[in-house]
């Protein structure tokens, strides 16, 4: 089980004026992400399509909101299994930041060999994300600012500019988000309760529910993890994490998928509309193409992520996963 992060104790959900601030510091920077048409998942839904982003994932969005408003000369420590870590190079390198980047082993190749093409500094963990978390905690508690890939509130207010892109959109929503530590539904969650009309669904893994758990017990409390396709996602949570309290008040429905649904969602985002998408990223259609959201207006599925490693997708697209 993780340690308690660095300064945990003082960690509250972001402002709207926090939201605000990321939103300009989004915009000034990344364009909006496509929205592409998926009636087969429904009558006029949609697809956020976050793959685009430079780094293959909405991950960038609370990392540049993040190292935007760290010093120059301080260095920022984090953890990820591959998303977060590219997108914390790419906004240090964007920024003028130093970052040091802890990875588990388990990290897929190509988010490795991704993180790597950028200058900062890497290491990797043997052993699983939990294991690697731990050793980032205590390397942050020696020297650098602690960046969580979900228990920041700037990187909270950073993935919640998601939902900013949305409002163009007139009537009521139903946004389905995959959940891993949390950042990117309780940013959104939070959005959606200052805009009204939007229905909000979380989308865990099936053998990975570090989320649905902690709300459930209303503490964070160890689960057991399994393996999946959707790596992304899976992992415990830290202590007192303040993604559990936002999505136990704001979020309308949390559901599962399992690594068959996810296979089916991957084959069908490549089939039908020439999506890659790793498995993380799409649960949200794994989770309207079983039938198992009950939307509300428009439905918006927010693909968030492309870095799956291309002998997985082979598989994935031939049928043999």
């Amino acid at each position: 089980m993780p340690t308690a992060a660095p300064d945990g104790d003082d960690l509250a959900p972001p402002t709207l004026a926090a939201i605000e601030r990321a939103r300009r510091v989004v915009g000034a920077t990344l364009p909006p992400t496509p929205l592409l048409a998926a009636d087969g998942l429904g009558p006029g839904t949609l697809l956020k399509l976050e793959a685009a982003q430079p780094t293959g994932s909405f991950k960038v969005r609370g990392a540049l909101t993040a190292l935007s408003a760290l010093a120059a000369d301080r260095e920022v420590v984090t953890v990820s299994t591959g998303n977060h870590a590219m997108a914390t190079a790419w906004a240090a390198g964007r920024l003028g930041r130093r970052a040091r980047i802890v990875v588990p082993s388990t990290i897929a190749p190509p988010k490795l060999a991704g993180l790597r093409r950028f200058d900062s500094t890497v290491e990797v963990v043997e052993g699983s994300y939990d294991a690697a978390e731990e050793h980032a905690l205590r390397v942050a508690g020696a020297a650098g600012r602690w960046l969580s890939p979900y228990n920041d509130p700037l990187v909270i207010a950073g993935q919640a500019t998601l939902g900013a892109e949305l409002e163009h959109l007139s009537g009521p929503l139903t946004v389905v988000v995959q959940v891993g530590g949390g950042g990117l539904l309780a940013g959104v969650a939070l959005w959606a309760r200052h805009r009204g009309n939007v229905r909000v669904v979380g989308v865990e893994s099936d053998v990975s529910l570090a989320v649905s758990a902690a709300i459930a017990a209303g503490t964070v409390t160890p689960v057991e993890v399994g393996e999946t396709l959707a790596d992304g996602m899976a992992g415990n949570i830290e202590p007192g994490s303040i993604t559990v309290g936002v999505i136990a008040a704001c979020v309308d429905a949390m559901i599962t998928v399992d690594d068959s649904e996810i296979t089916t969602a991957m084959r069908w985002l490549a089939t039908h509309h020439g999506v890659v998408a790793e498995g993380a990223g799409a649960v949200g259609v794994a989770a309207l193409l079983a039938g198992k959201v009950a939307v509300e207006g428009r439905a918006v599925a927010i693909v968030s992520g492309r870095n799956v490693a291309l002998p997985v997708l082979a598989r994935v697209l031939a049928g043999e996963v």
